[in-house]
């Protein structure tokens, strides 16, 4: 669907200086900034929440990519959109079913914003099918979600493909394939190849001194 965008995590950022990084990796070629959410109930850490994203949503002009690993998304999701988010990616998993999914789809949407699903590395691609042509994005965890710097998970370049060949071969279908977790100019690569259409990276890019280069061959 296009160039690769790429998405740098703030979860990897250094926080005494939060707007200064933001700033730097934009004008090193970001395209959107990925916010991990974590509650330390859904994943097994705690992260940041709405006072950070409404405190930097409208210092830069990135797309405000919002990665919710919280165990209530119908209740959390509304107020990201409401604080900055411009995508707000909840999980699969932490819905007690289907019909759940497609209510915060419905809530994201009205609000203004872009909804996602992200999946568990251990999930079953299957399981979405019924809501694809719902959402705008789906989110393949290639780690486990709740920290950062684990390694990439191959079998993930399986649901990439999977995600991609479901979208030529369905035209309601109009989601983006995103993909978080271990990625780095190999595995970003790797799931170019496979059809993702957004990298999310954190300790591949931020805390080092050629983040536009770092950028530029997840692109390529």
């Amino acid at each position: 669907m296009g160039n690769i965008l790429v998405a740098p995590s703030i979860l990897s950022a250094d926080f005494l200086k939060l707007g200064e990084e933001i700033k730097k990796v934009e004008n090193a070629g970001a395209d959107w900034i990925h916010f991990d959410v974590m509650d330390g109930h859904f994943v097994p850490n705690i992260s940041f929440g709405i006072p950070v994203l409404k405190s930097i949503a409208n210092s830069h002009g990135l797309v405000n990519d919002v990665h919710i690993m919280i165990s209530d998304p119908k209740f959390y999701a509304p107020k990201f959109v409401e604080a900055g988010a411009d995508y707000v990616t909840f999980h699969l998993e932490a819905c007690k079913d289907l019909q759940e999914c497609l209510e915060i789809i419905d809530d994201i949407h009205v609000l203004g914003a872009k909804a996602g699903i992200s999946l568990k590395p251990k999930t079953d691609v299957c399981t979405i099918i019924p809501i694809l042509r719902f959402i705008d994005l789906v989110l393949i965890m290639s780690v486990e979600p709740g920290f950062g710097g684990q390694s990439f998970i191959e079998e993930s370049l399986k649901k990439i493909t999977f995600f991609k060949d479901y979208r030529t071969d369905h035209q309601e279908a109009h989601y983006l394939i995103e993909v978080d977790g271990g990625i780095n100019d190999k595995t970003g690569a790797l799931c170019r190849d496979a059809g993702a259409d957004v990298l999310v990276a954190g300790s591949y890019i931020f805390g080092h001194d050629d983040i536009k280069d770092r950028i530029a061959r997840l692109k390529k």
